[in-house]
């Protein structure tokens, strides 16, 4: 099922019948009405629902809408939640950055209410020392240069796997997001239980439902939730939603449960003779089954979803603007030497290559909404209240389309980012894809390399057209919202070797 494809109009209407009829949260609602002080501006919200009616299938299209007559920093309210968006860099910085601690907090939505440890690296509802524990151990054994240097001898050898497919698959079609997905799916299994978990020469069907039920597993938390937005419904999972995310967790640890338990019992310490992988590293710290489950859901899909998702639309962008598709292969092919492993490659030697990376992040942000912060206690912005447990929007969507910032913003001009100060270490609030402060994606190093390798071998080994003579001109270039922005047709493609 695809996120919000019941739009937040049609998923709703059933379950506000029942709402309608409760005269006991109407009661709530109006005192809420009665007591609010100070908040940032916004449209009228009507009694119960609020603004759940406006939001839409895009929200991050409604909330910069509402932006452009409102305000940087708006109000609105999804039933009993209050909701703040900010939508310009200033905004932006006073979130992430001067009320970073302060807002440094998880809603948990309902639908991840099945985690029953309650911590994680996204959800955790608080920046508690067992969080930071657990991100110094993934930030040590995953994402640290160190980390990232021993991993090349595995990732390159996953890339020849994907090049040497594309080899032997010359003239036939091809679902990008779906050999982009083993690969750095195998990659991950690979760092952390030293084993492949999909086969990329054989049926693709496992990696298309292995990928569909970590994209359903996220995509659950933004579906709009009757359980999220009146907290006396929680226990009657009225859509469906958190029966729906332990099914499709269920499924996916049927990958994990038999890989840690073997593990366990075939580990006293002193056989163990291999480099440890990161299981070994989660189980030295006496990480339960559960907790590891959980985490290694989460790195699956930080591990996958920008990478495949960016290197998409990347791949769609070239494709549809040829001038520029031609200066970024002219200027890899003149500074990568074909004998060296471009693991070792340093890519800022290709400025424009790295201009285009940047350019897509910036037209097709992977999370057009950061993952909402929770307000730990009430504090200021920008001259307005923003009580606790406010629930925090940054719309990266709208920071990137901001005219006011940038020259032409729907148009793909990687030009923008040469000689340009703007990076992904979010210190620029114009330009922040991965976020900023406490709750910065904590692998974006590890990311990013992926995706500079993948795309730059792509455009060095093969010519790429559509199936069918399609022209690229009139390639389909909509978008589906999950939690991350995907190409709503996903792109397939012919490869043919370059000569």
């Amino acid at each position: 099922m695809e996120l919000i494809a019941y739009s937040m109009q049609n998923t709703l209407l059933a379950s506000f019948f029942v709402i309608l009829t409760s005269f006991f949260l109407w009661i709530i609602t109006n005192k809420y009405y009665n007591t609010k002080k100070n908040l940032p501006p916004g449209p009228l919200q009507l009694p119960i629902i609020g603004n759940i009616h406006q939001m839409g299938k895009k929200p991050y299209l409604s909330a910069a809408m509402f932006a452009k007559k409102y305000g940087p920093l708006i109000s609105l309210r999804l039933g009993s939640q209050l909701l703040v968006v900010a939508s310009s860099p200033e905004a932006a910085m006073e979130v992430l950055k001067t009320q970073d601690r302060v807002l440094s907090g998880r809603i948990r939505p309902d639908a991840f209410q099945v985690n029953p440890t309650n911590d994680g690296l996204v959800w955790a509802h608080a920046c508690t020392e067992q969080w930071k524990t657990l991100r110094t151990i993934c930030r040590v054994e995953l994402f640290s240069p160190k980390a990232i240097e021993a991993q090349s001898d595995l990732r390159n050898k996953k890339l020849v796997q994907l090049l040497d497919f594309l080899k032997i698959t010359e003239g036939k079609v091809v679902k990008i997001e779906e050999v982009v997905f083993t690969t750095l799916f195998n990659t991950m299994s690979n760092i952390l239980f030293s084993k492949d978990f999909l086969d990329l020469k054989g049926d693709h069907t496992t990696a298309h439902w292995l990928k569909k039920a970590l994209q359903k597993t996220l995509e659950n938390s933004m579906i709009p939730n009757v359980s999220d937005f009146f907290p006396i419904l929680k226990g009657l999972d009225l859509q469906g939603l958190r029966t729906d995310t332990l099914k499709q967790l269920s499924d996916v640890f049927s990958f994990t449960d038999a890989l840690i338990t073997e593990r366990r019992e075939r580990r006293p310490s002193s056989q163990v003779t291999k480099e440890k992988d990161f299981l070994d590293h989660l189980l030295d710290n006496n990480f339960t089954d559960t907790q590891i489950n959980f985490l290694v859901i989460e790195l699956f899909i930080a591990g996958t979803d920008t990478v495949v998702s960016t290197t998409e639309w990347a791949m769609a962008e070239l494709l549809v603007n040829k001038d520029i598709m031609k200066k970024v292969h002219e200027e890899l092919k003149s500074e990568i030497d074909s004998s060296s492993s471009i693991m070792k490659f340093d890519f800022s030697k290709t400025p424009y290559f790295n201009a285009c990376i940047k350019e897509t992040l910036r037209l097709h942000p992977v999370v057009p909404l950061l993952i909402p912060r929770r307000a730990v206690e009430t504090c200021d912005i920008m001259g307005y209240t923003i009580p606790q447990n406010s629930q925090i929007w940054v719309n990266i969507w709208a920071l990137s389309r901001d005219p006011k910032v940038w020259d032409e913003p729907n148009t793909f001009k990687p030009e923008r980012f040469i000689d340009s100060h703007l990076n992904y270490t979010g210190q620029n609030f114009e330009f922040t894809p991965f976020g900023a402060g406490k709750r910065m994606c904590a692998g974006l190093v590890s990311g990013i390399k992926g995706l500079e390798t993948i795309l730059a071998s792509l455009i060095l080994e093969f010519d790429w057209k559509l199936p069918n003579g399609e022209d690229p001109a009139n390639l389909d270039m909509n978008e589906h919202f999950g939690v991350t922005l995907q190409k709503e047709k996903p792109l397939e493609l012919i490869f043919k070797r370059k000569g």
